[in-house]
């Protein structure tokens, strides 16, 4: 069995999602990072970096227990755990290494940095929004030029790359950023969005998630309470 420790975010929904897709039993432990729950110590002994999802897997590799952090090494590990939506031979595997990298390295930190500064900072600073607002825009335009010559985003088959991606591209108008500019890209997030499997995967933990942030909250999320030493 598998514990996913997790919330309804975009990094939490790509683990859901793969769950859901692979077919693993799993149970889900709700971490709420708007009350603090990522900073309990129970949690950091399993993700150090105070961030979610991780999971702990009672029937590791060498079948004792595995506790992971960080959503992309989680899918890594449970697509070697499954023996799915990672191809096997060498070429097509580090294509689909490259797009997971391109989600980790820029799909995330800058689609997470235009929700900050268009949604939740406490002022707005025009340069970031700007900022922001365009580097999404051109990202969403790299993956839309790469759908021209590719059914997925890492080839021509469902990979882990397309699992790690979609989530992030849900919030695409809080982002800023226009799905009629990129119809290729449109088009593969409904056909992600169809999988019944997605379906359930984003459905995880959903009814937990609020559509404002109060005070108390944007201080545990954005405030000193991130920066404690722990």
């Amino acid at each position: 069995m598998i514990e996913v420790h997790s919330w309804p975010t975009p990094n939490g929904h790509k683990v859901h999602v793969m769950l859901e897709e692979c077919g693993l039993p799993y149970v889900v432990t709700p971490v709420d990072i708007g009350a603090g729950d990522q900073f309990r110590p129970e949690f950091l002994a399993i993700s150090p970096n105070n961030k979610i999802p991780a999971i702990i897997d009672s029937e590791g590799p060498d079948g004792e227990p595995i506790a992971l952090f960080e959503s992309g090494a989680i899918l890594l590990y449970l697509a070697a755990k499954t023996g799915r939506f990672m191809p096997t031979g060498e070429r097509a595997r580090y294509e689909v290494l490259e797009w997971l990298m391109f989600q980790m390295a820029s799909v995330g930190p800058m689609l997470g940095q235009a929700h900050h500064f268009r949604l939740y900072a406490p002022e707005s600073i025009t340069y970031a929004v700007n900022r922001y607002t365009n580097e999404a825009r051109r990202l969403y335009s790299v993956m839309d030029k790469r759908l021209e010559r590719s059914a997925f985003i890492a080839g021509p088959d469902y990979t882990i790359a397309d699992i790690a991606i979609f989530p992030w591209l849900r919030s695409a108008e809080n982002q800023g950023v226009d799905w009629a500019d990129y119809p290729r890209l449109r088009e593969w997030f409904d056909r992600i969005a169809a999988r019944p499997a997605v379906q359930r995967g984003v459905a995880v933990l959903a009814d937990r998630r609020k559509p404002t942030r109060t005070d108390a909250e944007r201080e545990v999320l954005f405030g000193a309470k991130q920066y404690e030493r722990r």
